[in-house]
């Protein structure tokens, strides 16, 4: 995707000014969960503000922050992998990766109150990111990670991005790995039909003018999950549309996945 890789730049660039103040730090709470009579686990939340400007004459309302919820299970190493996960999508990829949820809040939080002081900075800064559990079976984790921020410019930054875990294994599951080998072909011919279909598109129609497809070809990305319905994709904002067109959603029923699902995968017709 064109945009794909200056997307991943821009949120990352944003976050990585990431920032948190330990000393209004709310008391994170965890709630009892389990899903699909999979791994149990909790959620935990962390919440961080800044402190006003000592100097300035006037108190402003604007606070800047950081909010984090994330599951916790009972397998610290998987802790771990999901802790760095969310790291890596929060800072720049030039920053060094062994930081933890309450450092990156920490730096955000810093590096804007440096800014304001120094340079006279308003506009508040925020980090809200929340990573929720959509499956929770024994051979696959699947999670739904949100990141909203804004760190100055026109416009807040948003992506959606999806994890799919072996929580035995601790492994990813690819989607290369669920279909047949030498299938991928078939697999986004059926995308682009799909897609095609969903924005009102002859099969025909260059993709040329609306769309930032890398060569103006249709690709499937590697962001999915699947769901009750199917194969589910996910593009966001600035991939391969402008951003006031948001995110768009592409769903591949499992029974157009029947030619092409590896056996006894998660794609498979009759597991």
């Amino acid at each position: 995707m064109k945009k794909l890789a200056i997307l991943l730049v821009a949120l990352s660039f944003a976050a990585c000014q990431s920032e948190k103040k330990a000393s209004d730090q709310e008391d994170s709470s965890l709630v009892e969960m389990s899903a699909n009579d999979g791994l149990s686990f909790k959620y935990d939340s962390l919440k961080v503000f800044s402190k006003p400007n000592p100097s300035a004459k006037t108190k402003s309302t604007d606070t800047t922050y950081v909010r984090m919820v994330y599951p916790v299970f009972s397998n610290p190493k998987l802790n771990q992998l999901l802790e760095q996960k969310t790291v890596e999508a929060m800072i720049n990829p030039d920053d060094k990766k062994d930081q933890t949820y309450q450092q990156v809040a920490d730096a955000f939080v810093k590096n804007y109150e440096n800014l304001r002081d120094t340079e006279g900075t308003a506009a508040a800064w925020f980090i809200d990111a929340e990573t929720k559990v959509l499956t929770d079976q024994p051979d696959y984790l699947g999670l739904e990670h949100s990141l909203v921020n804004y760190a100055g410019g026109a416009h807040p930054n948003s992506a959606m991005v999806y994890w799919n875990i072996n929580p035995k294994t601790l492994q990813e599951i690819t989607l290369e790995s669920l279909i047949n080998e030498g299938s991928m072909p078939q697999l986004v011919a059926i995308g682009e039909k799909i897609f095609r279909k969903n924005e009102k598109l002859s099969p025909t129609a260059s993709l040329k003018d609306n769309y930032f497809f890398e060569n103006d070809k249709f690709d499937l990305n590697r962001n999915f999950t699947i769901t009750k319905e199917g194969l589910k994709f996910l593009y966001n904002p600035y991939e391969i549309k402008a951003y006031a067109y948001g995110s768009t959603e592409l769903i591949i029923p499992f029974s157009d996945l029947k030619t092409i699902a590896r056996p006894n995968t998660l794609l498979s017709p009759t597991k």
